[in-house]
């Protein structure tokens, strides 16, 4: 009996440095439904904090693992500071203008705006999970969210491959200036996740390395 070669993945690694918990877990989820491109093998970093950010994309972009590298993290509220210094920590890295446009996914004013387009069309007003709380136990039936490891877990049991493709529509309908609240990119990623073409990737480096 012959022996079987090992399976190789041939498809492109794709790397997400996640700002934390709530990021990395709903990541997790959308990777576990398959409702990707099998050509994408999806590797998550849990940055833990959007102050380590900078440190862990230079890592993983210089790693040379990936074919490509992308953040995934809020903008929190004006004047969104650190997120202003996450974006101008990677173009500076790059030394490249607006690097940071071509790998940073965000939510304004927070992630929780994706998530919930899961359950409904709405548009949050704040970042903070104390005035989004009614609205999450309102559509989701979670109480008094506050971010806490359980309520994350209940949260993201209610997210299916129904619900994900009600919020692929939903979510190109977002604006895609990240200065606008209740914006995001992410519908835009979802449709490079999608597709078995990977010219995007080279878009994305081509333009990193001018």
């Amino acid at each position: 009996m012959a022996n079987k070669l090992p399976w190789i993945f041939s498809g492109r690694k794709v790397c997400i440095i996640c700002e934390g918990d709530e990021e990395y877990e709903y990541l997790d989820k959308l990777i576990s439904l398959d409702v990707w491109n099998e050509n994408y093998k999806f590797t998550l970093e849990n940055a833990e904090g959007n102050g380590n950010i900078p440190a862990r994309y230079q890592d993983k972009y210089q790693n040379g693992s990936y074919d490509v590298v992308l953040v995934f993290c809020d903008t929190d509220r004006k004047p969104y500071e650190q997120y202003v210094d996450i974006k101008r920590k990677i173009n500076e890295f790059h030394g490249v203008e607006n690097a940071a446009d071509k790998v940073v996914i965000y939510g304004n004013p927070c992630t929780m705006q994706i998530i919930i387009e899961h359950w409904d069309e709405i548009m949050l007003k704040s970042h903070q999970k104390k005035k989004n709380a009614p609205i999450i136990f309102e559509l989701t039936g979670v109480e008094n969210y506050k971010g806490r490891e359980d309520q994350r877990q209940e949260l993201f049991s209610g997210i299916t491959k129904d619900n994900y493709l009600e919020m692929k529509e939903r979510i190109k309908k977002l604006p895609s200036d990240d200065t606008i609240k209740g914006s995001s990119n992410f519908g835009h990623f979802i449709e490079c996740f999608s597709m078995k073409e990977d010219a995007w990737i080279k878009d994305i480096n081509d333009f990193l390395e001018e």
